[in-house]
């Protein structure tokens, strides 16, 4: 990969569908175009029978340093690019994996909470931003992240504007899990490759069952739907009788 063109880079394999941010040359930083482009990307995917999970990361030594500030005005203008995207990531119905190491700054937090689970390297750094700028940080960022981290650790990092390590972060719920950089990409590999081999009924009613719930729009219509549809599925029949054969199942579902 170079810079000569930042962008994201889609590859898709077995399954697994990762993207790339690509821009090397400053620290993987958000262009105007590429948070354009997420958004579409991630909508191409969504109807991909081919890919059960995504995983996000950066090239090379880190994930992404956030924003682009030689470009933001055209960034947060009035279309607001980063929650456009961010928004993107949470509501792809299917399991996105944050694969963090070196920076994760600014509007990359952004990214990542939205995603469903941050494996991070034990070289990263997490930090948000916006007071070294004089901004807002968006207010649905801010509510992903309080989820995660709770109230007065989003305060302490956004009132500091400093980096915390990737332990520290751990202890506070904005990443969940710490590798060694090394094990980065063959764990993030192997937890993709279990999610891909399990129901994606159930991985997919799970995700929309757990957002509603945190969000407060879960009703008994939802509810009732998801459950209407297991029965019909195919999904619990194979599981069942794979169960029973002592074998592995062999689930279609596909959404």
């Amino acid at each position: 990969m170079t810079d000569a063109v930042p962008g994201l880079r889609l590859t898709v394999k077995d399954a697994i569908a990762t993207i790339t941010i690509d821009h090397p040359a400053k620290r993987n930083a958000m262009t105007a175009g590429m948070y354009t482009d997420l958004p579409p990307l991630l909508a191409e995917l969504r109807d991909d029978t081919r890919v059960r999970v995504a995983v996000l990361t950066g090239a090379g030594d880190t994930f992404c340093s956030g924003a682009d500030i030689s470009a933001l005005d055209d960034i947060t203008g009035e279309n607001d690019l980063p929650t456009a995207a961010e928004e993107a990531v949470a509501a792809f119905p299917k399991p996105v994996i944050a694969a963090i190491r070196g920076h994760c700054y600014g509007g990359a937090c952004q990214l990542a909470a939205a995603c469903d689970l941050r494996i991070a390297a034990d070289d990263a750094r997490f930090a948000i931003t916006p007071a070294k700028l004089g901004i807002v940080y968006p207010v649905s960022a801010l509510a992903r992240l309080v989820h995660l981290a709770g109230p007065a650790t989003v305060k302490q990092l956004v009132y500091s504007a400093d980096p915390i390590d990737a332990d520290h972060a751990l202890r506070t719920g904005l990443c969940d899990e710490v590798v060694p950089v090394e094990r980065l990409r063959d764990r993030v590999d192997a937890l993709a490759r279990t999610f891909a081999g399990r129901s994606q009924f159930t991985l997919r009613a799970t995700k929309d069952i757990i957002d509603r719930i945190s969000s407060g729009t879960l009703t008994d219509d939802v509810v009732h739907g998801w459950f209407t549809q297991m029965r019909t599925s195919g999904d619990l029949d194979e599981g069942v009788a794979a169960f029973l054969e002592r074998r592995a199942p062999d689930f279609r579902w596909n959404g």
